[in-house]
């Protein structure tokens, strides 16, 4: 029983992760289309946010079946996420201001480090659990 139940949580979070990172790569990537689609207003720069925000849940509903600590999955989606959101604005003309980008990204380097402090913790503690 207890492996069905795990197969079917597996599954849902699988298929719920792919079909947030089809529709945020339809937002991201055709964002007139998805505008159509969604009867939302086609703001081209809203949109590709929107895309990359679904792209970033459905990587960390992956990550957490990956990794079982709740913090590192969260930084890492974090990061990715907003990764892929200061591209964004890097390169759409149309949304927010020219620094935006980088303010973005420097947030995201510091996320980043946070992970990396996060796992050398996890690695720390599991090395003196095992001793």
């Amino acid at each position: 029983m207890r492996t069905r139940r795990h197969a079917f949580i597996t599954t849902v979070t699988v298929l719920g992760a792919v079909m947030m990172m089809i529709l945020g790569a339809w937002c991201r990537f055709a964002p007139a289309s998805f505008a159509q689609w969604a009867n939302w207003p086609n703001h081209e720069h809203f949109l590709h946010d929107a895309g990359v925000f679904q792209i970033g849940i459905g990587l960390m509903m992956l990550a957490a079946l990956w990794w079982g600590d709740v913090l590192a999955v969260v930084l890492a989606g974090f990061a990715v996420t907003n990764i892929l959101h200061a591209i964004n604005h890097m390169l759409d003309t149309g949304g927010g201001r020219p620094s935006d980008g980088w303010s973005l990204l420097t947030v995201s380097a510091i996320a980043a480090v946070a992970l990396a402090a996060r796992m050398r913790s996890l690695r720390r503690s599991t090395t003196r659990t095992e001793i």
